[in-house]
């Protein structure tokens, strides 16, 4: 057949499909997705979320070799011979561009990160800005390729957000589908990121939607799946890092060393955390004194671990290279303790000088450092009745990477699945649930969550506190003359005493004016025009207290349907 024929056989062909993919689209936003077609959605999100974090992950190793020769496999071993203003300026440089993008791109000169995720899942739908989640992204690859102390998972699951984000508006999805759009997204970011598909479905339930309602776990799994998946064709079915050796435990003997490495690995993540809002309040402090551009604090910031990074090249980058020497036990006590206070300045300097990039690997640095220092003291006090000292710096690891996270649950799988150990299971357990339970009480719950409640987004004590700022008096005002409505004279009388709410007033004011003056109702005045402030207050309507409490136990309701559903 020619050649020409064949092209309009298969033009032919392609017509009706397009007009049943545009179809299917216009159903799907007429009347949301089936369960079919939104688990082709979440596989879809999945490659997308998994293509995206590769692309990140071998955007990074590219920057580095390009700048450091080296990738961060060997990045540390590599920047302790290059020439000292190379690894000073560097740094430098590299912050002064995320600088300029920040503050070209983002109103606050903010990176967005996971905690940003948390909030568009809790209080926007599902979704998460786009344009400044683009820039974020950016700002955190050239950030970790020149030399930033800091981690890549948070940029790549608000990334992973964004893609998300994007599906949800063009399917016009509903607040429920949006936040399960967003939960596979990040299931296919983790997964892909660390290799590790079970922890990448748990990391999207008890970080990022915050229940683990059945409804959501299918779909999410299959986009955890497709994320592994794309990082394998990659990388194959390799782990993250590699134990020298198998690991022999005397658990029921060495069960008090761990507990107590828990507790340590605790204090440990609430004081990286700490020590990062306070690097944080004093460089603001610091920009607001000196009056200079917001864009100078990256390149400060990056000055600084240029510094730093001369007698200690380990802290530039994400760490893996210092992560697997703790695992397999190639670092001494006095080194570990010098790398993981240094390591844990660098983290500050870089977060706290609103540079790119996360905080969990930094955090498994952390933890393996603070493991192995202890495992060495333990050891030693009790060799006849210890195991091998590298099983102390894995416990370590996720001990205080699940304290900073405050997620216990997925953060020890995403360790078992970075090793492929999971002989020593109880050991981090252990370990893990000390460090959690003690950090959750020095700072509020977990990172992600202190940092919003910095911001004014109280998410921590659960929806019963969140709901009702959420919601305003509006949907459940009633008009001034409607039949149920007091008399105006009533009204006025109570409005003239100041006993009213203004227009546009959220629930939880109103809930708490209520309880406070103990009325059944009370009116809704609204803001004077300008330049009429002394004029006579205008009424807009009534707001009962039977209806407010009537809308915020529906909005409980909704809440528990999807999170039990």
């Amino acid at each position: 057949m020619p050649q020409a024929k064949r092209d309009r056989s298969t033009i032919r062909l392609l017509k009706p499909m397009t007009r049943r993919l545009r179809h299917a689209l216009h159903l799907m936003r007429d009347r949301g997705p089936s369960q079919l077609q939104f688990w082709m959605l979440a596989l879809m999100i999945g490659i997308g979320a998994g293509t995206a974090a590769l692309g990140f992950r071998l955007g990074i190793s590219a920057l580095q070799r390009a700048i450091y020769g080296a990738d961060d496999l060997t990045l540390a071993s590599t920047a302790g011979s290059l020439p000292w203003y190379w690894v000073l300026t560097v740094p430098c440089l590299g912050g002064l561009a995320v600088g300029l993008i920040l503050d070209r791109f983002t109103p606050d000169g903010r990176v967005r990160s996971v905690s940003d995720v948390i909030e568009g899942a809790a209080l926007d739908g599902g979704r998460v800005e786009k344009r400044e989640g683009l820039a974020s992204a950016l700002a955190s690859l050239i950030t970790l390729g020149t030399g930033g102390s800091s981690g890549r998972e948070g940029p790549v699951v608000h990334l992973a957000g964004v893609i998300s984000t994007t599906v949800a508006e063009r399917i016009k999805a509903s607040p429920i589908t949006g936040r399960e759009l967003l939960g596979c997204a990040v299931a296919g970011a983790v997964a892909a990121s660390f290799n590790a598909p079970i922890a990448g479905a748990l990391f999207a339930h008890e970080i990022v939607l915050r229940h683990f309602a059945v409804h959501a776990f299918a779909p999410i799994a299959i986009s955890a799946v497709a994320g592994t998946v794309i990082n394998r064709l990659q990388f194959g079915g390799l782990t993250e890092f590699r134990l020298n050796e198998a690991v022999d435990l005397a658990f029921y003997v060495e069960l008090p060393a761990f507990m107590a490495l828990g507790l340590i690995a605790g204090l440990v993540a609430a004081a990286m955390m700490r020590g990062i809002f306070g690097a944080d309040r004093l460089a603001a402090r610091a920009m607001s004194r000196l009056g200079w551009p917001r864009w100078t604090r990256p390149a400060l910031a990056g000055l600084a671990l240029g510094a730093i990074a001369i007698p200690f090249p380990h802290i530039i980058g994400v760490g893996y290279e210092t992560t697997a020497a703790a695992l397999s036990g190639r670092i001494g006590l006095t080194e570990a303790l010098i790398f993981a206070v240094v390591k844990a300045v660098a983290v500050a300097i870089t977060l706290g000088g609103r540079m790119g990039g996360g905080i969990f690997s930094p955090a498994l640095v952390m933890g393996s450092l603070t493991g192995l220092a202890f495992g060495i003291i333990a050891t030693s006090i009790a060799p006849e009745y210890s195991g091998e000292v590298n099983i102390y710096a894995f416990a370590g690891m996720g001990a205080v990477g699940a304290a900073v996270l405050g997620a216990p649950i997925s953060t020890a799988l995403i360790v078992f699945e970075l090793t492929g150990d999971w002989q020593t299971g109880l050991a981090v357990m252990t370990s893990v649930s000390l460090s959690s339970a003690l950090a959750s009480r020095l700072v509020r719950r977990s990172f992600f969550l202190t940092q919003l409640e910095r911001r004014g987004i109280r998410l921590a004590e659960g929806p019963q506190d969140w709901l009702p700022r959420q919601l305003r008096i509006t949907p459940v005002m009633r008009a001034p003359d409607s039949a149920s409505a007091p008399s105006p004279d009533l009204l006025r009388n109570l409005a003239d005493q100041g006993l009213s709410l203004p227009e546009g007033s959220r629930l939880d004011v109103a809930l708490a004016r209520f309880e406070r003056e103990g009325s059944a109702f009370l009116p809704v005045v609204a803001d004077p025009a300008p330049g009429d402030e002394d004029g006579p207050i205008r009424i807009v309507g009534v707001v009962h207290h039977v209806d407010a409490l009537r809308a915020f136990n529906q909005a409980l309701c909704e809440t528990a349907a999807e999170e039990h559903g």
